[in-house]
């Protein structure tokens, strides 16, 4: 699917959001189903957030590796017919939370219970085409299931309050704990083939139906990941591996303190002198598992601001100079035309414009952006380009039905006026202002589709503890909504 020259329709919904029987959405009957609703109401893509394991906070932008795949997501009724698994296994287990909320406390204790039992059956009849797979994607599995290994063993700590030896990965140290823990190591590669083989076979059935897979990779890694600690060269540490300094955002109408993201940030001159070989084999492996990548926080790579490690917040911090376009050009050396989105939401000065045009990518649109009554704003559906992706709204905000009873009441009043609303429909109005509009690509959120308010927002940016948690109930998925779907891609020619 060419992002550039098509104008095409699709949905925003994580996995984790798919309904379900087991505490959180997984990779099987009803991603399969939700792929059939799509293609029913005549959608080109689904959008999903990254698909790696998360960490403390449960966000997807914050995970142990960036190369590896969410366990949470494997299907248990899969594995049951294929005979890792009996019924009885996992059929009366609690899983928490409530029908449309997940609840990963409860799924952390309960699933790694359920994948001990697996790894036994597992073990006593490995697929033919494991050690392909292991040898595959040897570059990162090996030290990924390492590093979850060893974390197991000291309770789960960050890598930087591990004992010297493994946090410096001392060969000795390493080659030791490798002898004694072995089957802990495999327990690991065995997750993430069963990932992955659940993972390909959903999205070749999603492709061969004509549904293609936006996926999202965060600019930025997690400090407590087996990214950082198998290649700290690429980042900015100091000799026991810290951060000197993290990223975040600096205070602005949204944020009094700024934003305090603390993942370190790269060493961009040593990735220059090493080719970006890391950044190469990330891509490669997202070109993999998605159709269409969308990186986030995409002014990162033409400046990016950073704080010192330790700080409370993120008023004082600095601007840094980015790679800029020399790293696109030496991407599209080895990849050609790549089918990317870039996240250029925020403030942004004329060099961050100046990279996306060089670039070429599609940058985004988000309408509830653009009814700021007191100033005219690049997001109303008049001033796009062709080649951008117009969205209601992303994960990060509120729902349009949520919105329209949380923002200022001049702001609802102006994008009332401007979409010619008649009494209680901004957000149909809202959804078919993206679809009319001139962007190629336009993504609407499930949650909208349904109608829903505040309930079903995904995440609060700058909050722990709420986010992440948003899932579908199987009776909200209806016809009317394939049939909305299907009637406007066809009245506006998407």
């Amino acid at each position: 699917m060419d992002i550039y020259n098509t104008r095409a329709n699709g949905i925003l919904m994580h996995i984790s959001s798919l309904p379900g029987k087991f505490g959180i959405g997984t990779l099987g009957e009803n991603a399969y189903k939700f792929v059939d609703f799509l293609k029913e109401g005549k959608q080109t893509y689904w959008q999903i957030l990254p698909v790696c394991p998360t960490s403390y906070g449960d966000s997807p932008y914050q995970s142990f590796s960036t190369f590896a795949g969410n366990p949470y997501f494997i299907d248990l009724e899969i594995l049951k017919s294929q005979g890792y698994l009996e019924e009885k296994d996992y059929i009366n287990i609690d899983w928490g939370g409530t029908e449309n909320c997940v609840d990963y406390g409860t799924l952390y204790i309960e699933r790694n219970k359920v994948f001990k039992k697996i790894q036994k059956n597992f073990e006593n009849n490995i697929p033919v085409d494991f050690e392909e797979f292991c040898n595959k994607n040897n570059f990162w599995l090996e030290d990924f299931s390492l590093f979850m290994a060893i974390k197991d063993s000291f309770d789960g700590k960050a890598f930087t309050r591990w004992p010297s030896s493994f946090i410096k990965r001392e060969a000795s140290a390493i080659e030791k704990f490798r002898k004694e823990n072995e089957s802990k190591i495999f327990y690991y590669k065995m997750l993430q083939y069963l990932f992955f083989k659940q993972w390909y076979e959903l999205k070749n059935y999603a492709n061969k139906n004509g549904i293609y897979i936006i996926g999202d990779i965060p600019i930025y890694v997690a400090a407590d990941s087996s990214d950082v600690w198998t290649n700290p060269q690429n980042f900015y540490l100091d000799e026991n591996n810290i951060p000197v300094e993290v990223a975040g955002c600096p205070p602005d109408g949204f944020s009094a303190d700024g934003q305090l993201w603390g993942n370190p940030v790269y060493n961009w001159t040593f990735m220059e002198k090493d080719g970006y070989s890391w950044w190469k084999k990330r891509i490669s492996e997202s070109l993999k598992i998605y159709d269409v990548i969308r990186i986030d926080h995409f002014r990162g790579f033409d400046s990016f601001y950073t704080i010192k490690y330790g700080a409370e917040n993120a008023k004082i911090g600095k601007w840094n100079e980015g790679p800029g376009i020399k790293f696109f050009n030496e991407l599209k050396k080895d990849f050609g035309a790549l089918q990317i989105i870039a996240e250029d939401l925020g403030f942004l000065t004329d060099s961050v414009k100046k990279l996306l045009n060089d670039s070429g990518f599609p940058g985004m649109k988000v309408l509830q952006f653009a009814f700021d009554s007191r100033e005219t704003s690049d997001y109303l559906p008049f001033r796009y380009t062709r080649n951008c992706v117009v969205y209601t709204g992303t994960h990060d905000n509120d729902t349009i039905c949520g919105w329209e009873k949380s923002a200022a009441k001049s702001d609802v009043n102006y994008a009332r006026e401007f979409l010619l609303c008649e009494g209680n429909d901004l957000c149909k109005k809202m959804m078919l202002a993206a679809m009319s509009s001139s962007a190629n690509t336009c993504i609407l959120t499930l949650q909208d589709l349904i109608g829903l308010g505040s309930e079903g927002r995904m995440n609060v940016p700058s909050t722990v503890g709420t986010n992440w948690k948003w899932r579908a109930k199987q009776n909200e998925l209806v016809p009317e909504i394939s049939e909305f779907l299907k009637k406007y891609t066809k009245i506006f020619g998407r």
